[in-house]
């Protein structure tokens, strides 16, 4: 990375939810089930079928939002995310738009010089995962063809969307850690990422150093490794600024991260969100959240890394490293 640019990073991090049926309908979450079999007329999108909303899903997102000081929106609502994929049967997404369910929220994550730095959150929300392509070549640009396997579909997710406050890839990778450390000790998701149940879109754009204004941004989808993280970020950050040096402007658009390659590849303009058609879902009611059950979601709470942390260097007399390592996973601690 050019010396006289900086790189500015938001992740919007995506987890499955580790509820037994999706989140509009009775259709098992299983992983690695036999193709297209954990599926119903509602989460393929059959004319006449009606979601139902699974209530443990608005319970685990209240839960991380409340550990990653969110507020919560007590009224809130789905909207229809309108785009045509072939992994997307329904040919719409159920997703929050306008009234997501968490919001404001920050975390503190620690940096090489032993520092701590505050990464805002912008929102959490719900929404329906798709389904899964399975390409046929070495990777999506490259393929003959592809197969759809339905089993996914309707998997519930929340969308974690960080404010542009991210500064380096390997800041990017402490924010992801520091965030699977919370969904795993809420214990809402195994977080496996070779599953595809912890996945990452990374926002980058470079700009020269001093200036205040964002450059143009692209954005990296689907990551589903720490080192993939980082690679891609370092990788796009440099691809950037290489062609700012030499008078170019930047396109905004979805890239891919090519693995074996090491490279990211063009895979379509970037979309804004008026090209989805947002409008409130017609066919779920609004989500009413007293502040009853959101003091009751709080006291369920457990005990987090940080506070394991403290607790366990002031009780026990254990040095720094070896706490981390007890508290790096709820089982472990």
């Amino acid at each position: 990375m050019a010396k006289n640019y900086e790189t500015v990073i938001g992740l919007e991090v995506h987890v499955e939810l580790a509820t037994k049926t999706k989140i509009f309908c009775g259709c098992s979450t299983a992983f690695g089930g036999a193709p297209n079999t954990h599926t119903c007329p509602v989460c393929t999108g059959m004319p006449g079928s009606l979601p139902v909303l699974n209530k443990q899903v608005v319970e685990y997102a209240a839960a991380v939002g409340l550990a990653t000081n969110c507020t919560i929106t007590q009224n809130c609502k789905f909207d229809r995310k309108n785009y045509f994929y072939p992994d997307n049967p329904q040919n719409y997404q159920i997703s929050q738009l306008y009234l997501p369910i968490c919001r404001n929220g920050h975390v503190d994550i620690e940096l090489e010089d032993g520092t701590s730095k505050p990464v805002r959150i912008h929102e959490i929300h719900m929404e329906e995962d798709a389904g899964k392509l399975v390409h046929h070549g070495d990777s999506i640009t490259t393929a003959d063809y592809s197969l759809v396997d339905y089993n996914r579909t309707g998997t519930p997710l929340l969308e974690i969307v960080s404010e542009p406050d991210i500064r380096s890839a390997k800041q990017a990778v402490a924010y992801m850690e520091k965030m699977r450390a919370i969904l795993q000790y809420c214990g809402i998701s195994d977080c496996r990422m070779e599953e595809g149940s912890l996945r990452c879109d990374a926002n980058i754009s470079v700009r020269p150093v001093g200036q205040k204004e964002l450059g143009t941004k692209t954005e990296i989808k689907n990551i589903n490794s720490f080192k993939g993280v980082e690679k891609a970020i370092e990788y796009e950050a440099i691809r950037q600024a290489k062609i700012l040096e030499a008078g170019g402007t930047i396109k905004q658009e979805t890239r891919t991260w090519d693995e074996k390659e090491g490279v990211t590849k063009s895979m379509r303009s970037k979309e804004e969100a008026n090209d989805y058609r947002y409008f409130p879902e017609p066919d779920l009611v609004p989500i009413v959240i007293s502040q009853e059950w959101i003091d009751r979601v709080k006291k369920r709470q457990p005990e987090f890394r940080e506070e394991k942390l403290k607790r366990y260097k002031k009780e026990f007399d254990i040095p720094q490293y070896d706490a981390e390592i007890l508290t790096e996973s709820k089982h472990m601690a």
